[in-house]
C-alpha cells in the first residue's frame, strides 16, 4: 500500500483538497479575511464537514480581542479535558499562557452538589474568582455557557472572550444564540454541531496565526 506518512506531509494535502472543494461546491464563497479563512478551514479540517463555511459565526474584533488576550497572559478555561489535552501547549507556553479545566476538581464537585448545578457551571464559579484575562472554551456544556453570560451580567465575571461550540440536542443551539446575543466577544457555532475537537481546532488556529 502506497500512503502517506509524514503528519505534515497531511496535514498540507488535507488543506489543499479542503481548498479545492470550496472552489469546486462554493465558487462564490468568499472568506472575510485570511485569519477567519484560516479558522474555518480548520475547523471543516478538524470535522470533514463543510457546514462550518456557514455556521461559525465571529463576532467583530473578536479575533482580535483573542489575540490580545493570548499575548498578555490570559488563562483559557476548557469546560472539558478533551479540550484541554487538543489546544497546543507549545504555543500556549511560548506566549505565557495557562489553560486549566475544573470539571473534575473536587471544590467544583463540592459546589455542584450543594447547588445542585452542573460540574462545569461550578467550574466557571471557581474560575471567576481566579485573577487576570479569562477565556472561555465550550465545547460540550450549554449550561456552562449560560452560567458565563449570567454571571457577566450580574457583574459577578470578567471575560475576555468565549469561544462556544456546544454540541447536542439539550441547550446547545440557544445557549450559543443567547451568546450571539450578548456583548461578549464570540466564535460560536450555530445549531446542534460542535463539541471539544471544534473548540481546540478554533483555538489552535488563532494561536498558529500569532
Amino acid at each position: 500500500m502506497n500512503y502517506i506518512k509524514n503528519p505534515r506531509e497531511i496535514e498540507v494535502k488535507s488543506f489543499e483538497i479542503i481548498g479545492e472543494i470550496i472552489k469546486e461546491t462554493r465558487p462564490n464563497y468568499k472568506f472575510k479575511n485570511d485569519i477567519e479563512e484560516k479558522i474555518i478551514k480548520r475547523c471543516i479540517h478538524t470535522t470533514a464537514d463543510f457546514d462550518y463555511l456557514d455556521i461559525l459565526k465571529i463576532s467583530k474584533g473578536a479575533i482580535d480581542k483573542i489575540i490580545d488576550s493570548l499575548k498578555s497572559n490570559a488563562i483559557i478555561y476548557t469546560d472539558t479535558n478533551m479540550a484541554l489535552s487538543g489546544i497546543n501547549k507549545r504555543k500556549l507556553n511560548e506566549l505565557g499562557c495557562n489553560i486549566k479545566c475544573f470539571v473534575a476538581d473536587e471544590e467544583v464537585a463540592k459546589i455542584a452538589k450543594e447547588k445542585r448545578i452542573t460540574r462545569s457551571m461550578a467550574a466557571v464559579e471557581l474560575a471567576a474568582k481566579e485573577k487576570g484575562r479569562k477565556i472561555f472554551v465550550i465545547g460540550n456544556a450549554p449550561t456552562a455557557l449560560y452560567k458565563i453570560l449570567e454571571m457577566k451580567e450580574e457583574g459577578k465575571l470578567d471575560v475576555d472572550a468565549v469561544v462556544g461550540v456546544p454540541v447536542g440536542f439539550v441547550g446547545a443551539a440557544e445557549s450559543k444564540d443567547e451568546l450571539e446575543k450578548s456583548d461578549i466577544p464570540y466564535i460560536l457555532s450555530k445549531g446542534r454541531k460542535g463539541g471539544s475537537n471544534l473548540a481546540a481546532a478554533i483555538v489552535n488556529a488563532v494561536l498558529y496565526s500569532i
